[in-house]
């Protein structure tokens, strides 16, 4: 795949379009591998590909030409798969083999592991779920032995050993047996457990929610779209209980929002407004632009499609500049932390190295005192930062003592740090040097307690699947024939991976349910909580304690 030189366009003219690179796609009806234009045009970036089968499409990529632009000075290749379960021959297929291969350049910086396709919701937008009455419809649960070997599978990588992971679905606590599969992964090592939930069951079930952090989940990865009932039907009125149980355990919370234009991307900024007021056990919000899955005519698309930079700068707008389109940076921009971390330890370090356009985040910090949100980029020199440890990485792998040029590192760091505006009660020096010298998931938690995490995960679809994206993936899939499989070829070619990799190791529907003498459709939630609270509660939620809350932090 050619990289071309990304160049800035001092005159641009108005619907004309000019070239950033090209690399390749599919087709987004017959999967057919094709060459691919990622091109500027009015200011945005839009990839073309054209199949001789099914014709052209063109498709919005990045809202920003501008953000693009910073955002790819942060491009970066990672250590890639030393010990891959698929051996590539001479030349790439991507995304015909998936799981590692020897061509992918990132390591599994989050494993995902399916743990049910049941779920208590239906969601219209959800790619994922067991729908009964389809045919082909099958019902997948892995046992503890195929979660057992899995996690061998994760552990085993190289060079570096999986260490996070995030048990999903459908929804995982309809698994009864949801504790004894958590102690499984903790048994064979990982140190980090998420969970992706609806979180309806935690808000039910306070005991439940309990035994699930004893057993070792770290942190609810709580589905949360908005903070109405018109934007988030789903878990609007189960939310608080949620949070309340989280609360009681010890379990810390990520909200994380699906973004659909013209759904609810109005309400970003109250979203972020509401995780202010919980940042107690709310540390972090984790925006993600939706994928649009299926067959979906042009117009349809533009209808729904959002992308990172629209995101970005509709929280500016709804924030009322509290954060700011530039507070944001691309994910790898952190691998310098990496780095310097790595040659002070002369082995091998956890990286985020996926594409810059995948993902962008930002740290904001609570003054005390004003309790207004203050993003990092205003009180420190980040980019001075990320130069000197680059720079301090490369003197130790030149030789130089590492261990004076760590603490000229931890030294140099309040320079970077404008105390004066730095918000009150908080020693972001400290906190940098305390990562650096301890270099443990522990002293990574602190950043979660003074400040909340603002992020951006925009996955790929049909439409704009760029290869050269895929091959950077750091978001995997473990399966049980002990294939670790790329987000973006798992999902976006369910054909391919999801659905015949899982279909191959379930049962039919018809046959769990005579197994365990229940029916499909009563795991669906009921809406307990909604219940006796008449039209009033229907038509807005007015009885809801988190829709006032809501309702104040917009105004």
């Amino acid at each position: 795949m050619a990289l071309i030189q990304i160049a800035n366009q001092s005159t641009k003219q108005l619907g004309k379009k000019s070239t950033i690179r090209f690399t390749q796609s599919i087709c987004p009806d017959c999967n057919m591998i094709l060459d691919a234009e990622v091109f500027e045009r009015d200011g945005k970036v839009f990839m073309s590909k054209t199949c001789p089968t099914h014709g052209e499409c063109e498709e919005l990529y990045f809202g920003s030409y501008d953000m693009y632009k910073k955002f790819s000075t942060y491009w970066v290749d990672g250590k890639g798969a030393h010990a891959p379960n698929v051996i590539m021959a001479d030349k790439c297929s991507c995304p015909n083999n998936c799981g590692l291969c020897s061509n992918h350049l990132s390591h599994s910086g989050l494993a995902n592991m399916i743990v049910t396709n049941r779920c208590d919701l239906t969601c219209w937008y959800c790619f994922f779920y067991v729908k009964k009455g389809l045919e082909g419809a099958y019902m997948y649960e892995p046992d503890h032995d195929q979660v057992r070997a899995m996690m061998k599978t994760l552990r085993a990588e190289r060079p570096i050993p999986g260490n996070s992971m995030q048990i999903t679905g459908g929804e995982p606590m309809l698994r009864d047996d949801i504790c004894d599969v958590i102690k499984i992964m903790k048994e064979e090592g990982v140190d980090h457990i998420q969970m992706n939930t609806n979180g309806i069951r935690h808000a039910l079930d306070p005991e439940a929610a309990r035994e699930v952090r004893l057993a070792g989940c770290n942190n609810l990865y709580l589905s949360f779209d908005g903070v109405t009932a018109r934007t988030n039907p789903k878990n609007h009125w189960e939310i608080p209980y949620a949070l309340d149980s989280c609360r009681k355990t010890g379990s810390t919370v990520v909200f994380v929002p699906t973004v659909i234009k013209s759904i609810n991307d109005h309400e970003l900024g109250g979203i972020i407004r509401y995780a202010q007021k919980n940042m107690d056990v709310v540390h972090a919000v984790n925006f993600q632009p939706v994928s649009l899955t299926g067959r979906m005519g042009k117009q349809e698309r533009e209808k729904y499609r959002i992308t990172i930079p629209d995101c970005i700068q509709r929280i500016e707008e709804q924030t009322n500049g509290q954060v700011t389109v530039d507070d944001w940076y691309p994910v790898p921009s952190c691998m310098p932390l990496t780095n310097v971390i790595e040659a002070f330890s002369s082995k091998p370090k956890y990286e985020l190295s996926i594409h810059f356009a995948c993902g962008a985040g930002t740290y904001v910090f609570q003054d005390e005192d004003t309790k207004k949100l203050v993003p990092m980029p205003r009180f420190c020199d980040i980019q001075g930062m990320l130069e000197l440890f680059e720079d301090k990485a490369e003197e130790i792998r030149s030789g130089k003592n590492k261990y004076f040029t760590m603490l000229e590192v931890v030294r140099k760091l309040k320079g970077f740090v404008d105390t004066k505006k730095q918000p009150a009660g908080l020693d972001l020096a400290r906190m940098f040097g305390s990562i650096l010298m301890k270099r443990s998931f522990e002293s990574v938690g602190s950043w979660h307690v003074k400040g909340l995490f603002l992020g951006m995960m925009h996955f790929q679809d049909k439409y704009n699947e760029d290869l050269e994206r895929l091959q950077r993936c750091d978001i995997h899939y473990l399966t049980p024939d002990l294939r670790i499989v790329p987000f973006c070829a798992f999902n976006v070619i369910p054909e391919w991976y999801r659905d015949r990799i899982q279909k191959k190791y379930s049962i039919t529907v018809e046959e769990w349910e005579e197994r365990e003498g229940v029916k499909l459709e009563d795991g669906l939630y009921r809406g307990l909580m909604r219940r006796g609270a008449g039209d009033e509660l229907a038509a807005g939620c007015a009885k809801s304690q988190m829709f006032h809350e809501a309702s104040q932090a917009l105004t």
